[in-house]
């Protein structure tokens, strides 16, 4: 497979810009770094890696009820193949990975192509809509409270990418409308890859297109899937916004930051790591991290909590998925 090249092509790299990230932000307060790890109290780790992998089950349990063939696929297998797609997107850019990956499983399973394809496109629309209601909110608190008022550049940034967000979740409406006018936007996208000269496959994206256009009509068809499935993911990027509240908690600090200042910090951070191309956005996080939450946290627990906090929300899901491929592989085999 392509993607497997891909990424082996990317380990080494990836490790490289992961020993620079540790050393920019262990090299300005190592003795404040060490102090704050030090006292760490443990039962608080466990409560933020559950919220981390709370997330991953809900996404998990989302993609079941839309794959809605027990028969095929169990719950337990839809969660593991939600860690797998976690693993793939981190080891890819702008995590384009996790979405091919979830196709070919779902084809392992018994699926048709056209059918693994539906249900992986039911799933981002899903997922693109929650998107954008936590950041909408996030935005319009933060407009309210001006809770980053040292950070302009980012939160320019933060609302350019709300709005390219805003702009799909728009763009995937208008291609629920009709046939039709599913054709006009995909050759709308055509054109405008031709007036820059980028490289493209006309076909390709006419199929890409259709396929967004048929996963509409199967929501179409389940109104009650619509409203469950984007609750489901709303729930799933919550517990995974508020993984830095608990780990600040480990450090004895529970004042700093509020529950709803953590999900507005996190739902920029996430957003600007969407503008990061190498794989698992390795830099743009930590940064975001640093900038967003460095309003409320001294140096010391800010740099020992981001540590923490990209080992939990990424390095650790790349161990568990990447471990669970592997193991499915060798089963296969």
């Amino acid at each position: 497979m392509k993607i497997l090249d891909s990424i082996r092509k990317n380990t080494i790299f990836l490790l490289l810009i992961t020993i620079i990230v540790l050393y920019v932000i262990l090299k300005d307060d190592f003795n404040g770094i060490v102090e704050a790890m030090s006292n760490i109290d443990i039962k608080y780790i466990f409560v933020a890696i559950l919220f981390y992998f709370l997330s991953i089950s809900i996404k998990g349990f989302a993609n079941y009820l839309i794959i809605n063939n027990k028969e095929k696929i169990s719950l337990k297998e839809a969660i593991k193949h939600n860690c797998i797609a976690h693993f793939f997107n981190g080891v890819t850019p702008f995590s384009t990975g996790g979405q091919p990956m979830e196709i070919y499983m779902n084809t392992e399973h018994g699926f048709t192509i056209a059918q693994a394809t539906n249900q992986t496109v039911q799933s981002f629309i899903f997922y693109q809509i929650a998107l954008v209601i936590c950041g909408l909110f996030a935005v319009i608190y933060n407009s309210i409270f001006n809770l980053f008022p040292e950070v302009k550049l980012l939160k320019h940034l933060v609302m350019l990418g709300f709005a390219i967000n805003i702009l799909v979740a728009i763009i995937l409406l208008l291609i629920s409308s009709s046939k039709r006018v599913t054709t006009k936007i995909s050759d709308l996208v055509i054109k405008i890859l031709e007036l820059f000269k980028i490289k493209h496959n006309k076909k390709e994206i006419h199929e890409k297109f259709n396929d967004y256009y048929e996963g509409f009509r199967e929501i179409k068809k389940r109104k009650y899937l619509t409203v469950v499935g984007i609750s489901l993911n709303i729930a799933s990027l919550l517990c995974l916004y508020l993984v830095p509240l608990f780990i600040l908690y480990s450090m004895g600090d529970f004042y700093s930051l509020s529950a709803v200042d953590t999900l507005t910090s996190s739902a920029y951070v996430y957003v600007i790591g969407a503008f990061v191309p190498i794989p698992g956005a390795s830099g743009g996080m930590e940064y975001g991290f640093t900038q967003f939450f460095g309003n409320f946290i001294s140096l010391g627990k800010l740099s020992a909590t981001v540590i923490i906090w990209r080992f939990i929300t990424y390095y650790l899901g790349l161990i568990i998925g990447g471990a669970l491929f592997s193991l499915e592989e060798k089963v296969k085999k």
